[in-house]
C-alpha cells in the first residue's frame, strides 16, 4: 500500500532561522515559504537528493504546531510522510483495519497540492504519519 518516503517534517519555533541553518550551514536548497491556512502552518522544504525535510512553523494560535512548540520549545520531529498511489483506497483499507485518523478522514490538499491524510500516532508506534497521494 505505501510507497516511498516523501519527507520528514520538523516543527520549528522560527521558520526563517531554521531555514537559514539548512541553507547557510548545511548548504541545502530550501524552497520559499508557503502559508497553508487550512493546515495552520507555514512551511518550507529542504530538498535532498533522495527525499525532503519539511520545516513547519505555526500559522496562528490555533495551529497544531503551536501546541507542539509549546511542549517542545526548541522544536522537533513532527511527522513522516509516506506516499500512496490511491489515497481513498488507502483510507478505506485503514478504516477496515481499525486505524484512527488525526483529524478528519477526508483528504485535504497538502503542501504539494496533493491529497493528504494524517494517521493517529497511537496506531503507528507513537509517530504521526501523513499519507500523500502521488
Amino acid at each position: 500500500m505505501i510507497g516511498q518516503l516523501n519527507h520528514i517534517a520538523i516543527a520549528v519555533p522560527n521558520l526563517e532561522e531554521a531555514a537559514s541553518v539548512y541553507r547557510n550551514i548545511l548548504g541545502a536548497k530550501v524552497t520559499d515559504p508557503v502559508a497553508l491556512p487550512e493546515h495552520g502552518v507555514t512551511t518550507v522544504f529542504v530538498e535532498l537528493p533522495n527525499t525532503k525535510i519539511e520545516l513547519l512553523e505555526a500559522l496562528g494560535d490555533d495551529s497544531p504546531i503551536a501546541g507542539f512548540i509549546e511542549r517542545n520549545p526548541k522544536g522537533g520531529m513532527h511527522h513522516i510522510c509516506l506516499e500512496v498511489g490511491d489515497i481513498m483506497e488507502a483510507r478505506d483499507k485503514l478504516i477496515a483495519e481499525g486505524a484512527h485518523f488525526a483529524g478528519s478522514d477526508e483528504p485535504k490538499n497538502g503542501a504539494h497540492n496533493k491529497l493528504v491524510l494524517f494517521m493517529h500516532p497511537k496506531d503507528f508506534c507513537g509517530t504521526l504519519i501523513e499519507l500523500e497521494q502521488v
